[in-house]
C-alpha cells in the first residue's frame, strides 16, 4: 500500500503546484521580494543610522527619534523624560514626532530610488529599441516584406479580391493572397470585391 508521499506525488495537486512554483515569473517575484526587502533594509538603516542623528541634533539637541511631546504627565510629577521608552514605561502619553519624520524621509527615499531605477530601465529599453530599428530595421515585418514592384501601367486582377495589382506580383497587395495558386471551385462563382486602389493602366 503506497505511503502518503507517494499519495501526494500521484496525486494531480502535485503535479499543478510543481508547475506552479516552475513557472518563471514566480521565481522572478520570489527573488524581487528578497532583494527588495534587503534593499529597504538598506535604506532604513541609512536613514536611522546616518541621515538622522545630525538632523535629530540640529532640530531637537538629541537623536531624532527622541524627538517627543509629553502629552499627559505619566505616574510621577514634572518627570522629565529623555526617551521615548521612559516615558511609557510611567504611562506617559507622548507625540512621537522623530519616528514620524524618519519613517516619512525612509519612505521618500525608498520611493525616489524606486522612480530612479524604474526611469532608468526604461531609458535603456528606449535606447536599445532605438539601437535596434537603426541597424536591422523594423524587424522580421520589414525583412519579410517584399521590395515594391517598379510601378508600370500593365496590371492583373487578383483572383480573390477582384483589385488590380501589378503584372509581376506574386502576392496581392491587398488581401496578401498568392496570384498564381488555383482558385477553390466555390469562390469561382462568388463576385469579387471592388478594388480599393486601381492603377492607372
Amino acid at each position: 500500500m503506497p505511503g502518503i508521499r507517494e499519495r501526494v506525488k500521484e496525486s494531480g495537486v502535485w503535479h499543478n503546484f510543481t508547475e506552479f512554483i516552475q513557472r518563471g515569473n514566480i521565481i522572478d517575484l520570489g527573488v524581487g521580494l528578497v532583494v527588495g526587502g534587503a534593499f529597504s533594509k538598506v535604506l532604513s538603516s541609512f536613514v536611522d543610522d546616518i541621515l538622522t542623528p545630525p538632523l535629530g541634533l540640529v532640530i531637537s539637541g538629541s537623536n531624532l527619534e527622541n524627538w517627543f511631546f509629553v502629552l499627559r504627565q505619566g505616574k510621577s510629577p514634572n518627570q522629565h523624560y529623555r526617551t521615548i521608552e521612559e516615558a511609557q514605561n510611567d504611562g506617559a502619553v507622548t507625540e512621537n514626532v522623530g519616528r514620524f519624520v524618519q519613517t516619512t524621509i525612509n519612505f521618500l527615499l525608498v520611493a525616489i530610488t524606486l522612480f530612479v531605477i524604474v526611469m532608468t530601465a526604461h531609458k535603456v529599453k528606449e535606447l536599445r529599441e532605438k539601437h535596434k530599428l537603426k541597424h536591422h530595421g523594423n524587424g522580421d515585418a520589414d525583412a519579410a516584406k517584399p521590395e515594391p514592384a517598379p510601378a508600370s501601367g500593365a496590371t492583373q486582377t487578383c483572383p480573390w479580391c477582384g483589385a488590380n495589382v501589378p503584372l509581376k506580383a506574386v502576392k496581392c497587395m491587398y488581401c496578401t493572397s498568392y496570384l498564381h495558386e488555383k482558385v477553390p471551385a466555390e469562390l469561382l462563382n462568388k463576385q469579387p470585391q471592388t478594388a480599393l486602389i486601381e492603377l492607372d493602366g
